[in-house]
């Protein structure tokens, strides 16, 4: 056999095994590394979303969950907290939820999908605080003929039992409706829908 064909041939061997051990290599590194990219356990978690037992909200009832590090209200409204939803449109900013805060399927007079849930961040659009619920403020509490609903004690902005800012306050936008859904009659998923993207 001739010599240069032998090392032609070694070349060859050499070239391919080479080349196949370093695919190899970087790929056993690659792999770590693209794994390291992605997100932990504990970020999924913490978007994914929450399940809630609405049984045990009463009439005139709030409670607050967590959702992506926010506190989410659920708000069971009366009868008599719907009622007032429609008669204070004029000292409303935007009564109509033209402002995209919330899902298409909540933009209405409730800004809910059923009626009598008010499912909202409970962070004011102004600097970020957290307002109290208020559903029983009258006029004379605060200088203001307003029916009551959330009111940010930091900087004095209001927000009717549907999460929508009045008008001459510091917060500039209605509280944001994340997407949610009823799974059932008792359970609520907020994070997820089925009605929008």
């Amino acid at each position: 056999m001739n010599t240069d064909e032998t090392d032609v041939r070694r070349r060859k061997f050499l070239t391919v095994a080479a080349t196949g051990v370093g695919g190899i290599g970087l790929a056993a590194t690659a792999i770590p590394f693209m794994e390291s990219m992605a997100p932990s356990e504990a970020a999924k978690a913490a978007g994914a979303p929450v399940e809630v037992d609405i049984s045990r909200v009463g009439p005139g009832m709030l409670i607050t969950v967590e959702w992506r590090g926010k506190p989410v209200w659920v708000l069971h409204r009366t009868d008599q907290m719907l009622s007032l939803l429609n008669k204070h449109d004029d000292q409303l900013v935007d009564p109509q939820s033209v402002e995209p805060q919330q899902p298409l399927y909540a933009k209405n007079a409730s800004r809910s999908i059923k009626p009598q849930y008010l499912v909202a961040v409970g962070i004011c659009t102004h600097l970020g605080c957290i307002p109290i619920y208020r559903p029983e403020v009258a006029s004379a509490d605060l200088g203001l003929d307003w029916p009551g609903g959330f009111y940010c004690p930091c900087h004095g902005s209001k927000f009717d039992l549907a999460g929508r800012v009045v008008k001459n306050v510091p917060a500039p936008r209605n509280l944001e409706i994340p997407p949610h859904e009823f799974v059932s009659e008792t359970r609520l998923v907020i994070g997820q829908d089925g009605k929008s993207a």
